[in-house]
């Protein structure tokens, strides 16, 4: 029902020509402001318009077409009907109210004096819908990033974003949020509201990965008697997670007689069962993924040689263990 206002002067001559009996309808102010009723999209609208003892016929228009003359119905919309209460109401009903029913809705009356209308602007709101937003996505740590979250409504929609984790506080950001060279404890689950006061708000989420090389957060000596079961114990963070090799001096160590190697997420474990005289010593482990490599030392050691039990985290960067250490990924040995 997209047309244009209808003009009074046209309205007695469209009333002469058609002779249709109307209701009679109470005087109407012309000088009045143009009255607005605001309508969620879905739901019904009720255009009022009221009617007294007075004889006179009556029309709705929509602009520059017709939907009632008095009750024959010229509009083809099976939405649309009349309200009739009795002799005293001639208003108009919409049901599933939609973007383009929006605009001018006159109630025209003519009396046996004059031509008068009543009109009213229906306005449509359509709650916000995020229609775009970004996959989820992985990344290196120092990388640039814009997440992006499209919506529409009406009225236009605020859009706000929130990092979920830890403290879900808001970020600067509306449309497109950017993250200049995006740190560790910047990944998680990024949240996006679009919200007009409409509905309730439309709510999407983009997960990110943020990829960093290996540290090793905790590197365990052990303390062990001879026959005995020594633990070397080490843990780290790293995102993808690390793969292990634990060494002996410069040899490397794998599972075998009297040897266990376990690795449980980013944490790894070199169990020596019956320890021995020459089983006591210096041990490094390696944690390496695409982006880096980190080592630690560790040393099992018999009781009362007075060594750190936490183990001295030598996180050094011995060229013959990087070498070996690449050497051996290269060659899955």
């Amino acid at each position: 029902m997209n047309c244009f206002w209808i003009h009074t002067i046209w309205i007695p001559g469209f009333f002469f020509f058609f002779g249709f009996q109307g209701f009679p309808v109470r005087s109407v102010d012309m000088q009045r402001a143009t009255d607005n009723i605001t309508i969620r999209q879905g739901d019904t609208a009720v255009i009022r318009c009221y009617v007294d003892d007075k004889v006179s016929k009556v029309a709705w228009l929509n602009r520059s077409n017709i939907i009632f003359a008095g009750e024959d119905k010229w509009s083809l919309d099976p939405r649309v009907d009349l309200v009739n209460k009795g002799q005293l109401e001639y208003s108009l009903r919409i049901q599933k109210v939609d973007v383009y029913d929006e605009g001018s809705y006159t109630c025209s009356i003519q009396t046996k004096q004059q031509s008068k209308t009543s009109n009213v602007h229906l306005i449509v709101q359509v709650p916000a819908n995020i229609y775009k937003v970004s996959e989820d996505i992985t990344v290196n740590e120092g990388s640039n990033v814009t997440l992006s979250c499209l919506a529409n409504g009406r009225p236009d929609p605020s859009i706000t974003w929130r990092l979920l984790n830890p403290s879900a506080d808001s970020l600067e950001g509306e449309e497109y949020l950017d993250i200049s060279g995006i740190m560790r404890n910047q990944a998680g689950r990024y949240e996006c509201k679009a919200s007009n006061d409409v509905a309730t708000p439309d709510v999407k989420y983009v997960n990110v990965v943020v990829n960093y090389p290996p540290a090793i957060k905790n590197a365990k000596s052990s303390e062990t008697q001879v026959g005995r079961v020594g633990v070397l114990r080490c843990e780290t963070v790293a995102v993808p997670k690390p793969e292990f090799e634990w060494y002996r001096d410069d040899k490397r160590l794998s599972n075998a007689q009297g040897i266990s190697i376990q690795i449980v997420g980013t944490t790894t474990v070199l169990m020596i069962s019956n320890v021995t005289e020459e089983d006591y010593g210096n041990y490094t482990c390696v944690a390496t993924n695409k982006l880096g490599i980190q080592n630690a030392s560790l040393f099992l050691y018999r009781p009362g040689t007075g060594r750190d039990l936490n183990g001295a985290t030598c996180l050094s960067q011995s060229l013959w263990l990087l070498l070996a250490s690449i050497t051996c990924l290269l060659f899955k040995c």
